[in-house]
């Protein structure tokens, strides 16, 4: 395993990192979790990303339980802030009360006494700058989170928090963490890569799969079982459309040439930025962790080439 920079921070992640959404606490039980976290620490993996929202709570809570034998100061834990969590007009967004009494949640699900990592979910109009920034601020001077960073949001809007906090003296967002696929680039490519290199923000990207997608199971249809076929994830049929399985197809073929998987061929693409600090994956299994962990001992096929073949696949270049 591999382990960059979190931007011009100190810290050290995992280029490869393991994500609970979806998964922890919806697909996966108490001991799939147990399992799945612990073969991904003994392949490297530091980076375990979470948030209050997911599966209501339980995500936080299945992995503080799975990571109580795993030494604190050896992993890095995340969870995120923002959605609604709590009753009232004040159990949502990132007002000083939300933030406070969500970032005490999320320790006692996670039975800890910090976060690596604190996220802002999503940004929040209805909420000054300032006061986000502060909070964050205060967090750190507490000891309950150690870098704080957003997720989702607009260039513009983390260059506003940049700004605000170096004009009070605080403490600035450290990363961001946008959705980064094959399928999904502009947002990396042509808004967040310029303010990662003026500013030294990381990345830490999700979803490099487009939901599974782009790891070529649905190529000739829905398999039983999968996440596409249940009920309650039915937003993810949306998404299989005919011209998206037409290009992973074609990924298939190209990346089974190069002697890798579709997944792997997805996640390796990603990995080429210096600006990504960190993949987050999804698992349900053992052997899809060992699929995306090994996609990083694959960078050296990600030649000019075939670069250049991906670009002709995908189309998608933005401008």
């Amino acid at each position: 395993m591999h382990y960059r920079r979190l931007g011009r921070s100190g810290l050290k992640v995992s280029e490869i990192s393991l994500g609970a959404w979806i998964t922890f606490g919806s697909q996966l039980d108490h001991q799939a979790v147990y399992d799945l976290i612990h073969a991904a620490y003994e392949q490297g993996i530091n980076f375990f990303d979470n948030a209050d929202l997911y599966a209501n709570g339980q995500a936080e809570e299945l992995m503080g339980e799975a990571i109580r034998d795993i030494p604190r100061e050896a992993l890095v834990l995340s969870s995120k802030v923002f959605w609604p969590t709590m009753p009232g007009p004040n159990g949502r967004g990132l007002s000083r009360k939300h933030i406070h009494e969500s970032i005490h949640a999320s320790l006692r699900r996670l039975k800890t006494d910090y976060v690596d990592l604190y996220f802002c979910h999503r940004f929040d109009p209805d909420t000054p700058i300032e006061e986000v920034v502060w909070t964050m601020n205060n967090l750190i001077q507490q000891g309950k989170i150690l870098y704080w960073g957003t997720s989702e949001w607009e260039a513009s809007q983390v260059t506003q928090a940049i700004g605000v906090a170096r004009q009070l003296n605080l403490i600035p967002p450290t990363v961001e963490q946008p959705q980064y696929n094959l399928f999904r680039r502009r947002r990396v490519e042509i808004e967040l890569s310029p303010i990662c290199r003026e500013f030294g923000l990381g990345l830490t990207t999700w979803s490099p799969l487009y939901y599974g997608i782009l790891s070529g199971k649905y190529n000739e249809g829905i398999p039983e079982g999968s996440r596409a076929s249940m009920d309650d994830m039915a937003w993810i049929r949306d998404r299989i459309t005919p011209e998206r399985l037409s290009v992973t197809r074609r990924l298939t073929g190209l990346a089974s040439s190069l002697g890798i998987t579709t997944a792997q061929l997805a996640i390796a693409w990603i990995l080429r930025r210096k600006e990504v600090s960190s993949v987050i994956t999804g698992a349900t299994r053992i052997e899809q962790l060992d699929e995306n962990i090994s996609a990083a001992d694959y960078l050296d096929r990600m030649t000019d080439d075939v670069l250049d073949q991906i670009e002709q696949i995908v189309a998608n270049l933005p401008e």
